[in-house]
């Protein structure tokens, strides 16, 4: 029996174009550059997604958190592309930012969403009151706050802290992670079945759901099927599902509307899931 949302039939797809971790070593497209960035996010777009998860990179292409760089991609994507697609800044930590420096770029740079690891954020069942306080400030500026989740015990804390009012309930999403970069062992669609998913339809909360490894369209199409959002991209993955180099993020984007549309799956544009989002269609 599908897990569909109770008023909410279609599903969003969002796209990680580069990650934190990969260079142009790993894919000669992977964009690094605001350019190059920007021309993916509207391929993307065109393709169907409807919100895009950025991470910006310095001079040198690494992953940074710098609030100028930030800003600078930040506003040139969204002047690029408007409102067409949501535009979510990542505050991943790669083991060298702070919490407060993870909290600082959203305060400084204030985008439409970010997303952050519960791990991360809130890494002990003690001294909440900044997460507190945080996490209501972005509910009080609009800012849709997205929690990234890896296993079941993450899914049980991140459950109690919305009960705890740590986290709010309003302009929140959560993403499930299928795998992790160190594992050899990469997820299938079976793994599924170890993801309580039913928890968040129960509690009325959107979730998402990526995969790393070669099985990550069979994964989101899995995941679809049962109502739930999907993220894709190069963050994750680089292989298309015939186990070959994808083109680019929007090839990705486009073989799981492909998928979709044979499926009957409906998606999500980026002004019906900014309303999802916002106004807790799932009531």
């Amino acid at each position: 029996m599908a897990l569909i949302l109770p008023s909410d039939s279609k599903v969003a797809v969002i796209v990680a174009p580069n990650g934190a971790r990969k260079t142009k070593d790993d894919h000669p497209h992977l964009p690094i550059s605001e350019h190059e960035i920007i021309e993916e996010v509207i391929a993307c777009r065109d393709a169907g997604a409807a919100m895009v998860h950025l991470h910006a990179r310095d001079g040198n292409g690494q992953h940074t958190l710098a609030i100028d760089d930030n800003l600078q991609l930040l506003e040139a994507v969204t002047a690029a592309v408007g409102d067409s697609i949501i535009v979510q800044l990542t505050t991943e930590a790669v083991g060298k930012y702070t919490a407060t420096e993870q909290m600082s770029l959203i305060r400084e740079t204030r985008p439409e969403a970010a997303s952050f690891s519960l791990r991360e954020l809130i890494p002990y069942d003690s001294g909440y009151q900044s997460a507190r306080d945080f996490f209501h400030w972005l509910v009080e500026e609009n800012i849709i706050s997205q929690i990234i989740l890896y296993d079941q015990h993450d899914v049980q804390r991140y459950f109690r802290l919305r009960h705890e009012q740590v986290l709010p309930k309003e302009m929140q999403h959560a993403l499930m992670v299928l795998g992790r970069y160190q594992e050899h062992s990469l997820p299938s669609p079976w793994n599924l079945r170890d993801v309580q998913l039913e928890r968040f339809v129960n509690e009325r909360v959107r979730c998402a759901m990526c995969a790393f490894g070669e099985q990550e369209q069979a994964c989101l199409v899995s995941a679809m099927l049962l109502g739930i959002d999907v993220r894709v991209g190069f963050e994750n993955n680089l292989l298309n599902s015939y186990g070959h180099l994808a083109q680019s993020n929007a090839e990705q984007v486009s073989r799981l509307k492909d998928v979709s549309e044979r499926l009957n799956i409906q998606w999500h544009d980026a002004a019906s899931f900014r309303l999802a989002l916002t106004h807790d269609l799932i009531e």
